[in-house]
């Protein structure tokens, strides 16, 4: 085997490993979008299922109290007689929702906890007995909920993920 041989046998085996690097890379960078793009869903939905859970629950144990109590866009204030006293003073008997930045937080007695960070958008809508819209907290029946999730990719690239639903309070 000569010098010029050698040369060039390495010089495809080059060219070669230049395009594997480049095929691997790429797969990579899929996997890691394709991770960040899953973990935005699974958030998302976990702190959609917690707060139609809450809705749903809403003016359990009794009819002396409200429902909701505030029913704005982005802040939601719900009660429940957990103990079944007649009286919501109990831990976890008023629970509110609220957008803080991009955080969306529940408060439920220990103060107002994380449920999903990279909120993009987050939108209520309150729906009476009729199912026509409405601002007044004691007519709520339904909330329309909008939720718009953000996940940052390694590249710096951001991938937005929207969950929307429609949930009735049970109790009213």
């Amino acid at each position: 085997m000569t010098l010029a041989e050698l040369l060039a046998s390495i010089a495809v085996l080059s060219v070669l490993m230049a395009g594997t690097l480049g095929i691997l890379e790429q797969g990579h960078r899929a996997w890691a979008m394709g991770a960040a793009r899953v973990e935005a869903q699974q958030n998302a939905r976990v702190a959609l299922t917690r707060l139609v859970a809450d809705i749903r629950s809403a003016g359990a144990g009794g009819g002396g109290f409200d429902a909701v109590s505030l029913a704005e866009p982005q802040r939601l204030i719900l009660h429940q007689d957990i103990d079944g006293d007649g009286l919501l003073d109990g831990s976890g008997e008023t629970v509110m929702w609220r957008l803080s930045g991009g955080t969306l937080r529940r408060a439920a007695g220990g103060g107002a906890q994380p449920v999903l960070d990279g909120v993009e958008h987050f939108t209520l809508t309150y729906f009476d007995a009729a199912g026509a819209a409405t601002t007044s907290a004691t007519a709520v029946r339904s909330v329309a909920i909008t939720l718009a999730t953000r996940s940052t990719l390694r590249s710096g690239r951001t991938e937005a993920f929207v969950v929307a639903t429609r949930v009735r309070v049970r109790n009213r």
